[in-house]
């Protein structure tokens, strides 16, 4: 795994611009290990014994399962305050989707489970790229649409 990624040790101990407290106020959950621990286990129980739903204990040490169940907690939080349809369309937009693709055998936890637990996850294999093939601008992040039609302001330019 590429050095720059948060390590195991650093992943929930990164410091918050708000206090405790002042996260809480403003979300159901405090932290994302907090919402898996006390929702997502709870609401999302699968059978695991037939091979046919796959989870792993240590789902922390999956960067594609911290990536998923971070963007659930995010809609999660967004979508609660909405009382009418909220939570429905938090189930069927995000929850469903993203819960298929982590619980599934070929899922981030594809290696974990039987007798042996967590195995750490292999990352995908990769070529070094030609020297200036990303160099386009089609490549990079911009600011605005680079496409985009410039409006002419009010003294014509």
């Amino acid at each position: 795994m590429p050095s720059d990624l948060p390590t195991e040790e650093s992943r929930f101990s990164e410091a918050s611009p708000f206090t405790e407290e002042e996260q809480r106020a403003t979300t159901v959950f405090g932290s994302l290990q907090e919402f898996v621990t006390e929702y997502v286990v709870a609401v999302a129980a699968r059978r695991t014994d037939d091979g046919s739903h796959v989870w792993c204990p240590s789902w922390w040490a999956h960067a594609e399962a911290i990536a998923r169940l971070s963007a659930l907690w995010r809609a999660f939080e967004y979508l609660c305050a909405d009382p009418s349809l909220g939570l429905s369309n938090w189930w069927l937009h995000h929850a469903d989707p993203h819960l298929a693709v982590l619980l599934s055998p070929d899922g981030p936890f594809h290696a974990c489970g039987g007798p042996d637990g967590h195995r750490a996850p292999e990352p995908l294999p990769l070529d070094t790229p030609p020297e200036g093939l990303f160099n386009d601008p089609v490549f990079s992040v911009m600011t605005g649409d680079p496409l985009a039609v410039p409006i002419p302001t009010e003294d014509g330019s």
